[in-house]
């Protein structure tokens, strides 16, 4: 499967792992492994590809919140993954009922 994906990550959050890293392990230059998921539905922004710091087994268990990094979207496939289209939104078509308005002359 070949395909290529792009994530935007705030500076903020970058920050936020390297001091939560260095706090928890006690040395710098280390580091950090993250899970990148892609799917197969994109959310209101057309995107399909979120990045988080991975998790051990015993944090997943434990139901632990992901610390996410940043989203993004597919922007060129090979064919097997979808490449994400935003969604426009649409409006409801409204319905007129004529037999419940009393304002009618006739």
């Amino acid at each position: 499967m070949a395909s290529l994906s792009e994530i935007y990550v705030k500076k903020s959050t970058l920050e936020k792992i390297i001091k939560a890293l260095n706090a928890k392990q006690g040395k710098e230059g280390e580091g950090v492994k993250l899970t990148i998921s892609l799917s197969d539905q994109t959310n209101n922004y057309g995107q399909n590809v979120s990045v988080y710091v991975a998790q051990t087994k015993e944090q997943r268990d434990a139901k632990k919140p992901l610390f996410y990094v940043g989203n993004g979207k597919t922007f060129w496939s090979k064919g097997e993954t979808p490449c994400p289209q935003r969604e426009q939104p649409t409006q409801a078509p409204q319905t007129v009922t004529a037999a419940n308005d009393n304002n009618f002359p006739f």
